[in-house]
């Protein structure tokens, strides 16, 4: 029996099989109002080209203008529902969203643990909505049982540095290095800090080491208000580092895409605006003739995401 061959369903033959996509398991929260969460993570790494594991987590009770309650999950139907598709599919990286309570926290720890050779994204979003209790209580857990497994952890400036440093004193906002630096003390190596403020017109993105800021970005400012931008850009980067690129290129191509979503992006309902996440599917009729004529002598070649170095500015 030792001597049989692999049978041609079992995941490694699958993960290796040409034309597989890489599967990435996510946790997080439910959205009804599709602006974040597992909506953002769904449709942002399907767009990225990998097969998504999502593990509901709970549900926000919200909608486009503000949330206003979360219910969570038990911690046992969590980490069910991750382990029987975890023994059924490879997955190459891990994505931590929100979810709903400490106990979740130590499930999804547990659960990362035993894979510790993949990478894990985390997201911290804005939690003003919360109560201040339920807030403390969560970020202590953040810190004590996900941030020591945390690969990159990615998060808007002033979320972070409330966490993070929140008895800084310094003249000036912390900088990336400075954020990076409080994260490197629970174990994260890498922490991608945005919404800095550059100048009126402008925010800037910059994925920073303790020692070093390891790439920037700097995009014009939106007029509008949006949902779901980071984990839009969290869901984005882990597919990426899934699909095989390195950190800094995934980040570039995260970035780019979340600056498409957000130019694209769309107001539904009587509140804040959404990420357009699929906007490179629909059948935009003006584009396709620009496309024809792109192949037209003479005429510029179309560009894509490798065309824009990271450190220019864009929308």
């Amino acid at each position: 029996m030792s001597d049989a061959p692999d049978h041609p369903d079992t995941p490694e033959a699958t993960d290796s099989a040409e034309g597989s996509l890489p599967c990435v398991l996510t946790f997080n929260t439910n959205d009804p109002s599709g602006a974040g969460g597992l909506s953002a993570d769904l449709t942002a790494m399907a767009s990225a080209s990998a097969h998504v594991l999502s593990v509901v987590t709970g549900t926000y009770v919200r909608d486009t203008t503000a949330i206003r309650d979360h219910i969570a999950f038990d911690e046992e139907a969590v980490s069910d529902q991750a382990r029987c598709a975890l023994e059924d599919m490879p997955a190459r990286a891990f994505k931590v969203g929100f979810v709903g309570s400490p106990e979740n926290l130590s499930a999804v720890a547990q659960i990362t643990s035993d894979y510790a050779e993949l990478p894990v994204i985390a997201y911290m979003p804005d939690l003003s909505w919360w109560d201040e209790l339920a807030i403390e209580t969560y970020l202590d857990a953040c810190t004590e049982l996900l941030l020591p497994q945390t690969t990159v952890l990615v998060g808007n400036h002033s979320t972070l540095c409330r966490w993070l440093l929140p008895e800084w004193e310094g003249d000036r906002p912390p900088g990336p290095r400075e954020v990076a630096r409080a994260a490197s003390v629970h174990g994260v190596p890498y922490t991608l800090v945005t919404g800095l403020n550059a100048a009126d017109q402008y925010l800037e993105s910059h994925l920073a080491s303790p020692e070093s800021v390891l790439a920037s970005a700097r995009y014009e400012r939106f007029e509008a208000t949006f949902n779901g931008a980071g984990d839009t850009l969290s869901a984005a980067l882990c597919a990426l580092l899934a699909g095989g690129a390195d950190l800094q290129t995934a980040c570039a191509e995260a970035l780019t895409y979340l600056d498409q979503c957000l130019d694209a992006g769309f107001q539904p309902g009587m509140g804040n605006a959404v990420p357009d996440r699929l906007f490179w599917a629909h059948d935009d009729s003006e584009e396709a003739q620009a496309d024809e004529g792109a192949d037209s002598p003479g005429s510029d070649s179309t560009l894509d995401a490798d065309d824009f170095p990271l450190d220019t500015t864009r929308h």
